[in-house]
């Protein structure tokens, strides 16, 4: 009995871990509340936030928006049409899947101007951070827009997210595989 119980308590311990990462992300409702929408003052709204790698950014809006995810220069100057990805569905979900600066806007003329832009500085997995602002884009994103590119839809069902924001990528079929291991080891032995 001895020996069952000291094979299954690694086993216990992988569950438990398969279990418990997953829910490290966080998602971030952009604009709380009020969501994403014209007059809202995003540089508020991501002050005292802190994103890392694996959280992801959850937009909600009416129709006659999008989510565009630009490049830093046409966040600042407020460019449409240059964008790396682009959703109008009204729930747009971004996993945040590496560090450095994102920047969004709506890509509806006048949006952008109006307030509807955020730019998050994302942490690496497991790192600390201050937290992030939506003011002027730092100098040190990488992120380019190459002209005539296609441009992307985001679709919260086709996002590749990392399950932990220790840095951990545990894609969900390896967790339910390792999950299954642990059970028929723990039947079995």
């Amino acid at each position: 009995m001895a020996g069952l119980i000291s094979r299954s308590v690694p086993c216990a311990i992988l569950v438990i871990l398969c279990t418990v990462v997953p829910i490290l992300a966080k998602d971030h409702t952009v604009g709380d509340s009020s969501g994403w929408a014209i007059g809202m003052d995003y540089s508020t709204w991501t002050s005292g936030k802190t994103f890392s790698v694996g959280d992801s950014l959850v937009f909600n809006y009416g129709g006659g928006h999008t989510v565009d995810e630009v490049s830093a220069s046409d966040y600042s100057t407020c460019t449409t049409g240059n964008a790396i990805t682009s959703d109008s569905s009204g729930a747009t979900t971004i996993a945040l899947k590496t560090a450095g600066t994102h920047y969004f806007i709506c890509g509806v003329p006048g949006h952008c101007g109006s307030g509807m832009k955020v730019a998050v500085t994302v942490a690496a997995a497991g790192s600390s951070t201050s937290p992030s602002s939506s003011g002027t884009p730092s100098s040190d994103s990488t992120t380019t827009s190459p002209a005539g590119s296609n441009v992307t839809n985001y679709k919260p069902s086709s996002n590749n997210v990392p399950d932990s924001s220790l840095g951990i990528n545990i894609s969900p079929f390896v967790a339910i595989a390792g999950t299954c291991v642990a059970v028929f080891v723990m039947v079995f032995s």
